[in-house]
């Protein structure tokens, strides 16, 4: 059974900046409660603080956190260094970052138990199969023999909850643990998850933007927003009564509402032909062949203001589609053209006007802008090169640019670092405008924004499309995203396409499996859709049988 939570008047500063104001509330034992709000709301920063834990340049000011009968706060840094990982246990977003490379994945999950002396190696390797087991890893057994590098992304996030529950903390903090990874593999880790929090009883704190798998993990919801609660209710009063409006808010960014646009499949300009695309990395053979093959045989139509999602889990060569046709990668086989011209397959060879016509916005709006460079310079470089503006013609083009896509002029003279995550998907989008083109590619372009925020930048982006009649190739694991932004779109899986759905059958069956698979793998925004999801696929197999 978990411990009881009480914070008190917490406040966290940065500087002269408050980062979380006088924030209260209680968790009792064996329940979970979800820390819900956009980027830089606090959610991170409160869930470090229960473990008395600031990041660097932040300090806790004032307040109390309490886990049973443990005053966190006045704790010495010795007992609070004790306290992490065994009274609390901390599962981050990215499990490949928690990991030594190095070293097997037994050795590593085991080491908290060594590290707080609360069991013998061999009692530590048992346990640690037992929970591979409950979290429902393949082959419990012999996994921890492998290293980090040879399991999948949803396997090692599972695993760092293995490392976290080994030592039976009595509070469990779980931060942003399903987001990056895809729709099918988040499903299996939140079933995992949610089990073992259940059967142990445990006491937890789920961090999340994404109100659809709170639902199915948490008892209570608080909404925080600049570091204030706006409110702490029961699960299903939050989904059907919010008491704030920002709360409201959140609610109606996660149901996206369906952007489509004036299109209908076959009129106006072909514009992208993509005709048996091969491709891959790696050293090419004397046949052409690249040494890991990717691609194998995609072939689909993109008409001038259309948009087409393509969609599949992670490795199913998404992205090296969006690469072959931007030019950084050439095509091992196939064909492609553009407005009815052949599209030569390397950047370097295609023309200057080609190169202006089809542009990419990159998933890491972090490490996709020039951190060195204002966002003047960095939206400067495409109309000198394109269009030749300089003067008082390129800065007016700046700033129109600016209002495109909703920023403030201000913004120019600023560098990336000081600009959220969605200022800067919005200059990278700008960027790409300033080339004028015909086709943009989407690669993963809200993935790593908050719920809000990514609605905003899809409002954007239907706006664009619109208004100036911009073709899109939108690329995502978020199928409930792809169905609000896109015309069709193109399912695919270990490099191959299986299927391509048109709007008007988004719903109506029907389909490939794995396109019924992906839809039925989207969390609804309601409470119990996982436990009736277990049960329909426990009957079906039962039935099966």
């Amino acid at each position: 059974m978990g411990a009881s939570v009480v914070v008190e008047g917490l406040r966290i500063t940065a500087g002269e900046q408050t980062l979380v104001d006088n924030l209260s509330f209680a968790i009792q034992p064996g329940e979970v409660l979800a820390l819900i709000g956009e980027s830089g709301s606090g959610k991170t920063t409160t869930a470090l603080a229960l473990m008395g834990y600031a990041r660097r340049g932040c300090e806790i000011a004032s307040g109390s956190v309490r886990i049973g009968e443990i005053d966190v706060l006045h704790l010495p840094p010795a007992e609070q260094r004790a306290l992490r990982g065994r009274t609390v246990a901390y599962i981050a977003q990215s499990a490949a970052a928690s990991f030594n490379p190095s070293r097997t994945i037994l050795d590593q999950v085991v080491e908290p138990a060594r590290i707080h002396g609360t069991m013998s190696r061999a009692q530590a390797e048992a346990k640690a199969v037992e929970l591979f087991r409950e979290l429902a890893l393949p082959n419990p057994e012999t996994i921890g023999e492998r290293y980090p590098h040879q399991v999948s992304g949803g396997q090692l996030q599972r695993l760092m909850a293995a490392m976290a529950l080994i030592i039976d903390p009595d509070l469990v903090i779980l931060d942003e643990p399903t987001t990056a990874l895809d729709v099918t593999t988040q499903i299996e880790v939140l079933r995992a998850f949610r089990r073992v929090v259940r059967e142990r009883r445990a006491t937890a704190v789920y961090v999340s933007h994404d109100l659809a798998v709170v639902a199915q993990m948490a008892d209570h919801i608080l909404v925080l927003r600049g570091g204030q609660m706006q409110e702490i209710n029961p699960t299903a009063h939050i989904l059907a009564t919010p008491d704030h409006d920002y709360t409201k808010s959140l609610l109606a960014a996660a149901r996206p509402k369906a952007r489509p646009a004036e299109h209908c499949l076959g009129e106006g300009e072909l514009l992208l032909d993509v005709q048996g695309l091969g491709a891959g990395y790696g050293a090419v053979d004397a046949k052409g062949q690249p040494a890991t093959r990717i691609l194998d045989d995609i072939s689909f139509k993109l008409y001038r203001g259309q948009a087409i999602g393509v969609i599949g889990e992670s490795g199913s060569g998404k992205t090296t589609l969006a690469r072959a046709i931007a030019g950084l990668i050439a095509p091992c086989e196939g064909s492609m053209t553009f407005r009815g011209k052949a599209l030569e397959p390397l950047l370097a060879k295609r023309s200057h006007d080609a190169l202006r016509r089809i542009q990419i916005v990159f998933q890491m709006a972090d490490t996709a802008l020039n951190p060195s460079h204002t966002i003047e310079r960095i939206l400067a470089r495409p109309l000198q090169f394109y269009k030749g503006l300089k003067g008082e013609a390129l800065q007016r083009r700046i700033r129109e640019l600016l209002d495109l896509v909703r920023l403030p002029h201000s913004v120019a003279q600023r560098l990336p670092g000081g600009l959220s995550g969605g200022q800067k998907q919005r200059v990278n989008l700008a960027r790409a405008l300033a080339a004028e083109p015909d086709l943009i590619l989407c690669d993963e372009v809200t993935s790593a924004l908050d719920t809000v925020v990514g609605a905003a930048v899809l409002n954007l982006m239907a706006d664009l499309r619109r208004d100036l009649g911009v073709s899109y190739l939108f690329i995502s694991h978020d199928l409930h995203t792809v169905r609000a932004v896109c015309d069709e779109i193109v399912v695919m899986q270990h490099g191959r396409k299986l299927t391509q759905v048109a709007r008007a059958d988004f719903d109506r069956g029907p389909h490939h499996p794995y396109y019924e698979q992906l839809a039925n793998s989207v969390p609804e925004l309601r409470q119990g859709w996982l436990d009736e999801r277990d049960r329909t696929v426990t009957h079906a197999a039962a039935v099966s049988i």
